[in-house]
C-alpha cells in the first residue's frame, strides 16, 4: 500500500509541472469578447446604411420607359456659337436656327462689324448696315425714350426704370444688368451709344421681369465674349425666354423690342433677312419719331 501510494503521488506530481498554462482571466476574454461584438455590429450598421442609400437613389430616379426614354440634359459647349472669319472679309450676320427647351431659337451673329444706336427712320438701302433692330421702348405719354439713352456721346434720356444696359464704346460692347454703371458717363466721354432695356440673365442667372403674357421675344446676348442676337420663333413669356437663354449658357442677356418691331439681318450671301412689320411702308401705323434701333454696320 505504501508503494502504491508514492507513485501516484509520484504521478499527480509529474502531471502538474508537465502540464498546459493556465488560461487567459475571465475578464480578459470578456473585453475582447465585447470589442468584437462592437465590431460586427459596426459593419452591419455601415452595410445596412449602404444599402439604404442604394435604395433611395434607385427610388429618386426615373424609371426607364420604352417610349420615353430619360435624355441626360446635353453639356453646354465652351466654344464659339458662330464661325470664325477673316478679319479682312466683308461684314455680315452669320444666321442659325435652333431649338432650346422647344422653343425654336434664331441667332444673330454679327460678322467684322460695329454696333451703333440710331433714331429715327432706317435707311434700308444703306449697304453698310447687315443687322437692325428696335433697342429701347417708347413712351406712351409722350412718346419719349424709356430708361436712359446716348446716342453719340450725346444723351437722349435718363431714366432707371429698367436695370438692363448696352453699350458700345470705341467699338467694344457691354451688356449687363445692374442700377448704377459708369458706362453711361464713358458713352457720353466718347462719342460712345448706351440704352436700358429689361435685364433677362445676369452672370448666367434668369432676372424674372413684371410684364406678363406672351409674344415674340429678342434680346442682345453675351456668352463668353462672344456677342449676337436672339429672337424666338414662337411666342413666349419673359421668363421662358429668359430661361431659354440661360440653357444656351449666356452670361448677359438683356431685352431689344420684341412683337412686330421690325428689322432686317443680311447674310453672307448678301440676301436680306426681315423680320417683324415694316410700319413705314405698310401704313399700318406711324411709328414714334423717338423709335431707336440698335444697328451692325461693316467695318
Amino acid at each position: 500500500m505504501k508503494e502504491l501510494k508514492e507513485i501516484r503521488d509520484d504521478q499527480i506530481r509529474i502531471l502538474g509541472e508537465g502540464g498546459t498554462k493556465n488560461p487567459l482571466p475571465r475578464s480578459v476574454w470578456i473585453i475582447i469578447l465585447s470589442v468584437l461584438g462592437v465590431a460586427l455590429i459596426g459593419v452591419i450598421i455601415l452595410y445596412v446604411t449602404r444599402q439604404k442609400e442604394e435604395v433611395i437613389q434607385e427610388l429618386k430616379a426615373p424609371e426607364p420607359a420604352l417610349f420615353e426614354p430619360v435624355r441626360e440634359p446635353e453639356p453646354i459647349l465652351h466654344k464659339w456659337i458662330g464661325e470664325k472669319t477673316d478679319s479682312l472679309a466683308p461684314g455680315y450676320t452669320e444666321i442659325r436656327d435652333t431649338l432650346i427647351n422647344d422653343i425654336p431659337i434664331r441667332i444673330f451673329i454679327p460678322h467684322n462689324a460695329e454696333m451703333s444706336l440710331h433714331i429715327g427712320r432706317m435707311d434700308k438701302e444703306d449697304k453698310s448696315i447687315i443687322y437692325a433692330a428696335q433697342a429701347a421702348d417708347v413712351r406712351a405719354d409722350n412718346g419719349g425714350i424709356v430708361g436712359a439713352f446716348v446716342l453719340n456721346g450725346e444723351p437722349k434720356a435718363w431714366g432707371l426704370s429698367k436695370k438692363g444696359y448696352c453699350a458700345s464704346i470705341n467699338g467694344k460692347v457691354a451688356i449687363g444688368v445692374a442700377d448704377n454703371t459708369s458706362l453711361f458717363e464713358e458713352a457720353t466721354m466718347h462719342n460712345g451709344y448706351f440704352f436700358r432695356q429689361y435685364p433677362l440673365v445676369k452672370d448666367g442667372q434668369v432676372i424674372d421681369n413684371e410684364p406678363k403674357g406672351k409674344s415674340i421675344r429678342r434680346a442682345i446676348c453675351d456668352r463668353q465674349g462672344e456677342i449676337f442676337m436672339v429672337e424666338t420663333g414662337s411666342i413666349e413669356s419673359f421668363h421662358d425666354f429668359a430661361q431659354a437663354l440661360a440653357d444656351l449658357g449666356v452670361d448677359q442677356a438683356v431685352y431689344l423690342v420684341g412683337s412686330s418691331a421690325y428689322g432686317w439681318a443680311v447674310d453672307e450671301a448678301g440676301a436680306t433677312h426681315e423680320f417683324g412689320e415694316d410700319n413705314y411702308y405698310t401704313g399700318r401705323r406711324r411709328m414714334p419719331k423717338n423709335t431707336s434701333y440698335i444697328v451692325w454696320r461693316k467695318r
